[in-house]
């Protein structure tokens, strides 16, 4: 496999890592939990969720032919609270995703060169899918933060366990060396 072939199987691999862990995240939260914010200032989980799809429609809609902030994009909008259930926070989310996971499984390894548009500012499409490889880990871990303090005791945790890193480690240098994707014995944990 050459090194863009890789690199865009990781990129997979990692967005469905996080995925994975903002929708466990979520699935811990009762609906109301979804919609507090502890101040004028902060966002609820429901809305970084709007934040975070309609970044990813507006990204990835026409990914190589299209400016990335398109004109109907109303980001100011996804901050406000206009959606009620789980069930529609649910529904943005995944519809953001499977914007970003048709783009990325379209993209073909010799167009991680191409120039790309984002508010007239170009890059390499490299370059913007590294972009958003920090901005939505980013986001989903302030989804994650935010459930854990609601959560409070209740919280199962997505990563090792506090007190709990020995343990890991050890059966992790109990096993072969190999060669691996991070995610490939996390996401089997995960679910």
């Amino acid at each position: 496999m050459e090194t863009n072939e890789l690199y865009l199987s990781s990129v997979k691999k990692q967005m469905h890592y996080y995925k994975t862990i903002g929708e466990k995240a979520i699935d811990q939260l009762q609906t109301e939990q979804l919609f507090i914010t502890p101040n004028d200032d902060s966002n609820s989980i429901a809305a970084i969720v709007k934040h975070l799809s309609g970044n990813m429609l507006s990204r990835w809609t026409d990914f190589l032919t299209t400016d990335g902030e398109k004109e109907w994009r109303e980001r100011d909008y996804e901050f406000e609270t206009s959606i009620t259930s789980k069930e529609e926070v649910i529904a943005i989310w995944n519809k953001g995703w499977n914007c970003f996971f048709q783009a990325i499984e379209s993209l073909k390894p010799e167009e991680l060169v191409q120039i790309i548009y984002i508010r007239n500012e170009g890059q390499t499409a490299l370059d913007a899918i590294n972009r958003q490889l920090a901005h939505y880990p980013y986001h989903i871990g302030q989804i994650v933060f935010y459930a854990k303090q609601l959560k409070n005791s209740n919280w199962d945790s997505l990563s090792i366990p506090k007190n709990n890193s020995n343990q890991h480690n050890a059966a992790k240098f109990a096993q072969e060396k190999s060669i691996k994707h991070f995610t490939d014995e996390e996401l089997k944990r995960l679910k």
